[in-house]
C-alpha cells in the first residue's frame, strides 16, 4: 500500500463505503476487513503504514512493503527446486535460530518464489501459527499471510464479499482466487496441517502476471525457507541486544518488562522498533491512566513528560523514512499528554 492510496482514504468520509472498501490494496484491504469481521481473529496493529481512515479517528495500520514473491513457468513438477534467495540455502543451527523460529518454520506453509531477484522485504509476528512474510522485486510485491486452520472460514466468508471464487492451486494445494480489481487479487489457500495461507498482490499486476508467479511458487524445506529471510530480521534470539540498542534514551516505564519483547516473535527492523516502541508507550499511558485515578500528580507528570519526550527518541525518529509509525505513536502520545486519552487507544498502537 502506498502513500498515495492512504491519502485517498483519508480524503474519503466514511470508509465503510464498499467503494471505498474496494479501493483498499493488499494490506490494507485484508486489514479493514479483518477489523470489520467479528469471526476473524485481530491482527496486531503493529503495522508499518499507519492512517485515519474516518472522522472518528479508526486507526490503520498495515504493513508498507508488502511480499512479493515472483515467478517461474512450471508446475507441480517444480515443487521441490529450490527458490532463489538474496542468500544461499544454509543449514539451520541453534545459533542463527532460536527454537521458536525453527518450530515455527517446520510448522508454517514455507512458501517461496521460484524466480531470481525477489527479496524478501518485510517479516512479521511469524509465531508457530500465525506470520507474515513479503518480498517484492520491481514494484509488485506479494504477501503471504498464514492464520490458524480454524480461522479459515470466517476468513472465506469474507471473502466471499469481495468476489466469486475462483479455483487456484498453490504448490499443488488447492485453493479459492479472489479479485479486488483488475490490479489486485488474493488466494486463499486450503488449511494443511494446522495453518492456512492467503497470497495478497501489492502493485500494479495483471491477471496473467499473477498466474505466472503463482505457478512458480514451491513449498520449500526448512533450510531453504530460513535462508530467505532477510539477515537483518530480529529473532527472539537477538530481542535483547536490538532492544538495548533502541531503547537509548527513551524512559522506562515502571515495571517495564525488556525480557517481554522476545515474546514479539520474529520481525524485520521496522516491526521490532514498532513492538519495542508500543510496549513504551503503552506502559507510560496505563501508568498515566493507574496516577490520574488516584490523583497522583507526581506520577500523572512523570508519564506525561515521558510521553513527550517521544519526539525527541531516536528509534521513532529512524523510523520516519520507512513509514508512518512514528507519526500515528506521536499523535496518541500528544492527545494523552493534553489529557484526552482515546477511547480506543489500546488499538491505536497495539497495546495488549
Amino acid at each position: 500500500m502506498t502513500d498515495e492510496r492512504l491519502d485517498r482514504l483519508i480524503r474519503d468520509a466514511d470508509p465503510y463505503r464498499p467503494e471505498v472498501i474496494g479501493r483498499l490494496d493488499g494490506a490494507g484491504q485484508t486489514l479493514i476487513e479483518e477489523i470489520m469481521s467479528e469471526p476473524i481473529a485481530h491482527r496486531s496493529l503493529r503495522r508499518r503504514l499507519v492512517t485515519a481512515v474516518a472522522a472518528a479517528a479508526v486507526l490503520i495500520t498495515a504493513l508498507g512493503v508488502s511480499v512479493a514473491l515472483r515467478n517461474h513457468p512450471g508446475g507441480p513438477d517444480r515443487q521441490q527446486a529450490l527458490p532463489v534467495t538474496s542468500s544461499p540455502a544454509v543449514a539451520p543451527d541453534s545459533e542463527a535460530y532460536s527454537q521458536l523460529v525453527l518450530r515455527a518454520a517446520e510448522q508454517n506453509p514455507r512458501l517461496l518464489i521460484g524466480e531470481a531477484g525477489w527479496k524478501a522485504t518485510t517479516v512479521y509476528g511469524f509465531t508457530e501459527d500465525t506470520g507474515t512474510i513479503a518480498f517484492s522485486k520491481g514494484g509488485l510485491q506479494l504477501e503471504f499471510n498464514w492464520y490458524p486452520a480454524d480461522q479459515y472460514d470466517g476468513y472465506y466468508e469474507d471473502r466471499l464479499n469481495v468476489s466469486k471464487p475462483e479455483a487456484a492451486t498453490v504448490a499443488g494445494q488447492p485453493g479459492n482466487r479472489f479479485k479486488y480489481s483488475d490490479s489486485d487479487w488474493a488466494i486463499m489457500v486450503k488449511p494443511k496441517d494446522n495453518t492456512f495461507v492467503e497470497l495478497r498482490t501489492g502493485g500494479n499486476w495483471t491477471r496473467a502476471r499473477f498466474d505466472e508467479v503463482v505457478a512458480t511458487i514451491v513449498r520449500a524445506d526448512v533450510p531453504t525457507w530460513l535462508a530467505a529471510l532477510p539477515p537483518e530480521i530480529v529473532t527472539p534470539g537477538k530481542a535483547d541486544e536490538a532492544a538495548d540498542k533502541l531503547l537509548v534514551g527513551i524512559p522506562l516505564p515502571p515495571k517495564f518488562d525488556k525480557a517481554a519483547l522476545a515474546g514479539l516473535g520474529v520481525n524485520d527492523p521496522y516491526q521490532f522498533s514498532a513492538g519495542v516502541t508500543s510496549a513504551v508507550g503503552c506502559g507510560w499511558i496505563e501508568e498515566y491512566l493507574r496516577a490520574k485515578k488516584i490523583g497522583d500528580q507526581i506520577a500523572m507528570k512523570k508519564a506525561t513528560d515521558a510521553l513527550r519526550s517521544s519526539h525527541n527518541w531516536k528509534a521513532l525518529k529512524d523510523m520516519t523514512e520507512e513509514g508512518d509509525w512514528a507519526e500515528a505513536f506521536w499523535e496518541l502520545a500528544d492527545k494523552v499528554v493534553a489529557g484526552k486519552v482515546p477511547a480506543g487507544y489500546k488499538d491505536w498502537i497495539g497495546c495488549h
